[in-house]
């Protein structure tokens, strides 16, 4: 029995009933390594060492640290920092989108937990102040994918570990500009498109208001300060810095 054939063939039989692609990766490898007479004690052994990674510990942590700070509201401090900010611009509510993208990937690295977490509110709020749902659902995520570029992104990790143990903080340093690079080009277009589209401002922050917005969300981002002055001094590794993240959320 051609083992190729097994995996391939057990992959989209499964794919085509509609398990998860977990699932069907799973089950594929099992059998193809059972038509290529592997024992199975193998197949263990081989994905307990594939997970046996101290870098790769950083992962859940950093999304254990865009979680707490889900919970405890930490996005919401960087929502009303980023109104501040960009807000009184038209168009500005879709670019408090893109601003908080930046900073919330800054902190959790997760496109998902970026997605999960600021599109409950986001979509929503555009659409109440009469920005067109498919463009805010597009906006948000579209945005949402500056996490994969802007440390401390998951995907840098995961490369390190492919290609042999790159630095992770060099990675890291090298997604600074292309993910302010990326932040920017996604202000101008939200601009062009709410000048063409005639989206409306956002409301006047009072002055006091504007100080207590920057205060909370500088709180918050101070732990993207954590983690990237942390690895770039050598102080700790990604892991720890990681972790160090989930302990400040």
């Amino acid at each position: 029995m051609n083992p190729t054939a097994v995996l391939l063939g057990s992959f989209a039989l499964l794919v085509l009933l509609r398990f998860p692609i977990g699932f069907c990766l799973g089950v594929a490898a099992l059998l193809g390594a059972w038509a290529a007479g592997l024992p199975l004690a193998v197949v263990a052994q081989r994905m307990a060492a594939g997970i046996d990674s101290f870098p790769l510990m950083a992962i859940p942590f950093f999304i254990l640290a865009g979680e707490l700070m889900v919970e405890g509201k930490i996005a919401d401090r960087i929502m009303a920092m980023a109104n501040v900010l960009v807000g009184r611009i038209r168009g500005g509510l879709g670019m408090v989108n893109v601003v908080d993208s930046m900073f919330f990937g800054g902190i959790s690295g997760s496109t998902v937990a970026d997605v999960s977490s600021l599109g409950a509110v986001m979509i929503p709020a555009m659409v109440r102040q009469g920005y067109h749902a498919d463009f805010a659902v597009a906006l948000t995520i579209t945005t949402a994918t500056q996490a994969v570029i802007i440390p401390p992104s998951h995907n840098m990790v995961i490369y390190s570990l492919a290609s042999g143990g790159t630095s992770v903080g060099r990675l890291f340093l090298g997604g600074i500009i292309p993910g302010i690079l990326l932040g920017l080009s996604l202000l101008l277009a939200v601009y062009i498109l709410a000048r063409v589209r005639n989206y409306p401002r956002g409301e006047k922050v009072g002055l006091r208001e504007a100080l207590r917005a920057l205060r909370d969300g500088f709180a918050a981002l101070l732990a993207a300060v954590i983690i990237m002055g942390g690895i770039v001094s050598g102080i700790f590794t990604a892991t720890e810095s990681a972790a160090i993240a989930s302990v400040y959320a």
